[in-house]
């Protein structure tokens, strides 16, 4: 069994959002430049995380995600579940079709008894837990939100100040002189 970057993702940024819980909904944006973690991946994970009711969205203005219920009530199962991460060490899926013949392979026990006590851990650890251990190895969660950034996809262009004439009457005063 291992566990991709999916499943790590998805519980990295839920500890991410329920460590700012408390204050107004957390852009994917702002989650994405603090763990370094694609936009529109969270975007995918955070869709998923949603139907799950794992977390609410709120739009417009101000808006973003928030948690869906308390961070000691969502496990990481729950969460690496929602994203549609497999928790199977059997070759087989689980449909006991390893083996040589087409039947069970010998150690598909040994991999199904793995597999239920990895799932039994993750359902013992909760979100609550893993922003405690953040907050006990002194993570520091700023009062304010980031200051908000303009995205655009064309560089900004300044100006050429051009010091000539703007009219005729300009140009025949320059003459003149």
């Amino acid at each position: 069994m291992r566990l991709t970057t999916k499943g790590r993702f998805a519980v990295t940024a839920m500890i991410d959002l329920a460590l700012r819980n408390e204050s107004s909904p957390i852009t994917l944006a702002a989650i994405s430049q603090r763990q370094q973690i694609s936009l529109s991946y969270l975007e995918q994970l955070f869709g998923k995380l949603r139907r799950r009711e794992l977390v609410e969205s709120t739009r417009g203005p101000g808006g973003g995600y928030s948690l869906g219920r308390a961070a000691a009530e969502i496990t990481v199962a729950d969460i690496i579940l929602a994203v549609d991460e497999p928790l199977d060490a059997t070759l087989c899926g689980g449909k006991e079709n390893c083996g040589v013949d087409g039947g069970r392979c010998m150690t598909h026990d040994l991999w199904t008894r793995l597999n239920e006590r990895m799932l039994a851990f993750l359902e013992s650890v909760s979100l609550q837990q893993l922003v405690d251990e953040q907050h006990a190895n002194g993570i520091v969660i700023e009062d304010r939100p980031a200051a908000k950034q303009a995205i655009s996809s064309a560089p900004v262009v300044k100006p050429l100040r051009v010091n000539a004439p703007n009219s005729v009457f300009a140009l025949g005063g320059m003459a003149s002189r």
